[in-house]
């Protein structure tokens, strides 16, 4: 990966200039950080271990789960190194690959909703036909060709990024390296990587997104034509709802960093959306598909016992 750079390293600004929220700021993200990967890890963990959760929808919802482990993961233990010190560099090279793997468990994300959206789709209007067309091997296939294309995705963009001259400030206004606050410092002609930013990214991220919507209109449509029951209808949108609120969490903050006009954005607005889809969005997640799904709930209560009544519930299993 070869770039004409004279900079070799980069200067993260951070969230604020002010130093005495540092410490305060450190402990609120810290402590999201903590929620985030004991949430997300106990619904990977729990999906894993409990046979009744071995179905198509728990298996994509595993998946999202370790995207957003591994989402946060990327950004924020560098936001909070930074925050209780006064060294802010990033080497060049950490800086390029911090923004490889960004986009590629972001992008992987996008598509994957798009794809958990399918599910629902099949679930709800192809009842009879579900376990046979959403079989095992089809939806290991679909989630691994979600990633490979999330993963060459963001080489493209990295690939892009590293080959520009970065000749003037290393400045980075922002608490990671992402595509655009590095544009804003390259020297020279930036306009493919801009092509690319509006055209590659845009369809990842808004193929999905259009893909979600005709699903959920098609359940709509479909159930209505059927049932003619507004209690089935709501029945059935019910157990799409925790899917929807996630996909709404996940493309706002995009849709504003990423599809806005470059002209009409300010760092600091950007900075703060970033937060939304960095570390609030993947807080939620978990927080959303435990509070509104009983199967789930009842899968944590389970290894929960378990875990601090191995014997008895050992019993119950058995019993059952």
């Amino acid at each position: 990966m070869l770039n004409q750079t004279s900079v070799s390293e980069f200067l993260l600004l951070g969230v604020t200039d002010m130093q005495e929220l540092q410490p305060l700021l450190f402990m609120v993200f810290f402590t999201t950080y903590i929620f985030n990967v004991m949430g997300n890890g106990a619904i990977l963990m729990t999906v894993i271990s409990d046979p009744r959760l071995h179905s198509p929808m728990y298996f994509f919802l595993g998946n999202l789960s370790c995207l957003d482990i591994c989402y946060s993961t990327v950004t924020l233990p560098k936001m909070l190194e930074n925050f209780l010190s006064s060294h802010k560099e990033i080497s060049f090279l950490g800086c390029i690959s911090q923004l490889h793997f960004f986009h590629f468990l972001g992008s992987t994300e996008a598509l994957l909703l798009g794809v958990m959206a399918i599910d629902r789709f099949v679930a709800i209007c192809k009842p009879l036909h579900y376990t046979v067309i959403m079989n095992h091997q089809l939806c290991v296939q679909m989630a691994s060709t979600v990633w490979v294309i999330g993963f060459f995705h963001a080489l493209l963009h990295s690939i892009m990024t590293s080959r520009l001259n970065f000749c003037g400030s290393n400045h980075i206004h922002h608490f990671f390296c992402d595509i655009k606050p590095l544009l804003d410092l390259a020297c020279g002609n930036i306009d493919l990587n801009q092509w690319l930013l509006n055209t590659v990214t845009g369809t990842i991220a808004m193929g999905p997104f259009f893909l979600t919507l005709l699903s959920y209109f098609s359940i709509v449509t479909y159930l209505f034509f059927k049932s003619h029951s507004c209690s089935a209808l709501h029945k059935a949108l019910s157990t799409c709802a925790s899917h929807f609120m996630v996909v709404v969490l996940f493309y706002i903050p995009v849709l504003f960093t990423y599809i806005r006009p470059a002209s009409g954005s300010s760092m600091d607005q950007d900075r703060v959306i970033a937060i939304m889809y960095t570390v609030v969005t993947p807080v939620l997640n978990p927080l959303i598909y435990t509070l509104r799904n009983r199967e789930v709930k009842a899968a944590l209560s389970r290894a929960i016992r378990r875990k601090l009544w191995p014997k008895g519930a050992l019993k119950n299993n058995s019993s059952s």
